[in-house]
């Protein structure tokens, strides 16, 4: 009996069906390693094409790469000039109306509690304002509490600062290196596939190029509008707080729902009557209605062909098998997956298996 054989085509996509499957179960297990790697190719692809545009000036690529660098790092400075200061002084005012809401607790909360609970309530509004204080004031002393927290986490800190160092050193080698690179991963493309795999690249880059574009375009204008709407309302810390909500418009609700929790902490710190808080819902309510409805289908739209939820399924699916690595990769997967697709429908579409009466 004559043993039966694989044909070469099935044979061959079992070999890069091993190889897909070996790729993937790699990067599961190397994703924590890979994710400053990650990251710094994710932010070399953005910058690239400013790299770009300084090269057709004529401006040497090393000293572009620097300057893009530069000018991402001076941006990236300036945020936080103007975030933390504001941020402290945020909470140093919330610790210092603590007490003034411990009092009208007292006075208005605790009877109502003890009228539904039908029990009587004893508070000590004077020792837990004491507690509040003398732990305040305090807060010198938790640096020399953290020593030796700091002593048994310091293997893990020192790994944490390691990769954030890693990653503008693996962006500036990249960037530099990048039509090297590029041109290294062409000669690996089997030469029967190269028309197809660089088509469907390059349709991959388009989407990617279009999403990203459109999606800096959305932050921009969306910080705008925050700082804008929060400033008419009156709000103290519009500026740190709308520039928050409007950068983290990336992440599908982030932005929105931790600028919201921000911004009506600083109001009820901040307007004697509620009547404040509602004017700062209301500029989030329109903030979303407006991103929603107006910017983002003007400025991203179905240029991409991503749905919402295919981006909101893709962070969590990534995310959660891969965990911050999967999140970083997410967006790019979702649209060689998307092209993939559209293309296998092609296929399809064009094949006997369908046509076949």
């Amino acid at each position: 009996m004559t043993p039966t054989r694989i044909a070469p085509p099935r044979f061959a996509a079992l070999q890069w069906l091993f190889f897909v499957a070996a790729v993937i179960l790699l990067l599961y297990f190397l994703g924590p390693i890979l994710t400053p790697f990650v990251a710094a190719g994710i932010l070399a692809y953005i910058c690239n094409p400013l790299v770009q545009r300084l090269r057709a000036w004529k401006v040497p690529r090393t000293l572009a790469v620097v300057l893009v660098m530069g000018g991402l790092l001076l941006v990236s400075g300036l945020l936080l000039l103007i975030m933390l200061p504001l941020l402290e002084k945020e909470i140093s005012m919330f610790v210092m109306r603590v007490p003034d809401w411990i009092d009208a607790a007292r006075t208005h909360l605790l009877p109502q509690l003890q009228q539904w609970l039908g029990v009587s309530l004893e508070w000590d509004s004077q020792a837990l304002k004491n507690l509040l204080l003398s732990h305040w004031q305090s807060a010198g002393g938790v640096a020399g509490k953290l020593l030796p927290w700091l002593g048994s986490s310091g293997g893990a800190i020192v790994g944490v600062l390691v990769n954030l160092l890693l990653i503008p050193v693996a962006m500036f080698y990249l960037l530099r290196d990048w039509d090297t690179l590029v041109a290294r991963l062409d000669e690996l493309i089997p030469r029967h596939w190269h028309a197809k795999v660089t088509e469907i690249v390059a349709e991959v880059d388009g989407i990617l190029a279009e999403f990203l574009r459109g999606q800096i375009s959305v932050m921009l204008l969306m910080s705008v509008y925050y700082v804008v709407a929060l400033w008419l309302v009156g709000l103290e810390f519009a500026l740190p707080i709308g520039i928050l909500a409007g950068v983290l418009v990336f992440v599908p609700y982030l932005g929105m729902i931790l600028g919201l929790a921000l911004a009506t902490l600083a109001a009820v710190m901040q307007f004697p009557s509620f009547g404040g808080v509602l004017l700062v819902w209301a500029a989030f309510g329109a903030g979303q209605l407006l991103e929603g409805m107006v910017v983002t289908p003007w400025l991203v739209g179905d240029r991409i062909g991503l749905h919402p939820l295919a981006v909101i399924f893709a962070l969590l699916a990534f995310g959660q098998v891969f965990g911050f690595f999967g999140l970083l990769l997410a967006l790019p997967l979702a649209a060689i997956l998307l092209v993939t697709l559209r293309h296998g429908k092609a296929w399809y579409l064009a094949s006997s298996m369908y046509q076949k009466p």
